[in-house]
C-alpha cells in the first residue's frame, strides 16, 4: 500500500531554507530560536525542512529575533518568473547561499569574513578566491 503524504510547498521549503540561513549565520541554534519563540527545537526543525508552514504571526516573530525584515525569507522564492532555476541552468543565488553556509566550511569563510573590516582587503580576497576557482576549472 502506497502512502499519500503530501509533499511541501516549495514556497514553505524556500521560507524555511532562509530561517535557516539566517539562523545558522547568526550561530544561534534551532534550541534558541525554538525557545526566543516559545516553541520546541524540533518544530524549528519542521519550519526549516518546509513540512511544517509558518504562520504569518510567527513568521513576523522569526524575522524580529533574527533581525531581519519579512521579506527577507521571501527573497528569490521559487514562482512568478523566479524559480529555482533562474533560466540559465544554474541554480538561483539564494540555493548557492544556503549550500554554502549549509557547509562547515562556508560557514567558517564567512564568519571570518565579515570580520575583515578592510574593504581592500575583502576585494583582494574575493579576487584570490575567484582566481583559484578559474585555476580549478582549467585543471
Amino acid at each position: 500500500m502506497v502512502e499519500n503524504k503530501k509533499k511541501p510547498n516549495p514556497i514553505d521549503i524556500h521560507v524555511g531554507s532562509r530561517i535557516r540561513l539566517r539562523r545558522t549565520m547568526l550561530g544561534m541554534s534551532q534550541e534558541k530560536l525554538g525557545e526566543s519563540l516559545g516553541i520546541t527545537f524540533q518544530q524549528i526543525q519542521k519550519y526549516e525542512k518546509g513540512t511544517n508552514r509558518v504562520g504569518a504571526s510567527r513568521l513576523q516573530n522569526i524575522a524580529t529575533i533574527l533581525n531581519v525584515p519579512v521579506s527577507f525569507f521571501f527573497e528569490d522564492a521559487p514562482g512568478e518568473g523566479t524559480g529555482v532555476h533562474s533560466g540559465t541552468g544554474e541554480p538561483s543565488s539564494s540555493n548557492y547561499v544556503v549550500d554554502f553556509l549549509s557547509s562547515s566550511e562556508g560557514l567558517q569563510l564567512n564568519r571570518a569574513f565579515v570580520r575583515i573590516s578592510d574593504p581592500k582587503v575583502r576585494r583582494k580576497l574575493v579576487d584570490l578566491v575567484k582566481a583559484l576557482a578559474a585555476e580549478a576549472e582549467s585543471d
